[in-house]
């Protein structure tokens, strides 16, 4: 693969994680849960379009006004097909750990939640310590089995495959 530089030891243990973890089958104490993030620029119309008629279709300008940015927080359960999808402000640490704090809420009966999520610096139980304090923060954090993807392979993560579709 042109883009890995490297396919070493770490690289392949955490593919074999992730691919071993995405195979379970569907399991109520267990969910398996991907998580990624993407950016998204909010426009607006420069002009107002012209509404839809009979015999007429709506028309848009293609002209915008940029109106700042957000973050989606993209979380799905690859087994049922579920999304606890949510978009934020921005993409920070405290976003992060309100993420977990929410897929933790969704699966609050789950023995453990596995969590499939790429290597970004927020993804740690840091950014949780920092946002609840350190016991809440550990607590949320234990309730997770972490599989991080491989450093450029983060194509394993069925929460960006979802984005990518999208």
């Amino acid at each position: 693969m042109w883009c890995v530089p490297k396919i070493d030891e770490e690289y392949v243990a955490r593919m074999d994680d992730v691919l071993d973890t995405l195979a379970q089958p569907a399991d109520v104490s267990e969910p398996v849960v991907a998580l990624d993030e993407r950016p998204v620029v909010l426009r607006d119309a420069a002009r107002p379009g012209r509404p839809a008629s009979p015999g007429r279709m709506a028309r848009q300008d293609y002209e915008y006004v940029r109106r700042g940015t957000a973050n989606i927080f993209c979380i799905v359960e690859p087994k049922t097909g579920r999304h606890l999808t949510h978009a934020t402000p921005n993409r920070t640490a405290k976003q992060f750990a309100r993420a977990l704090r929410r897929i933790a809420r969704r699966y609050s009966s789950a023995r453990t939640i596995h969590l499939v999520m790429d290597n970004l610096n927020t993804h740690c139980q840091n950014s949780l310590c920092t946002t609840f304090g350190r016991e809440a923060g550990q607590e949320l954090w234990s309730r997770f089995t972490v599989h991080y993807t491989p450093k450029h392979g983060s194509w394993l993560n069925p929460a960006e495959i979802y984005i990518g579709s999208a």
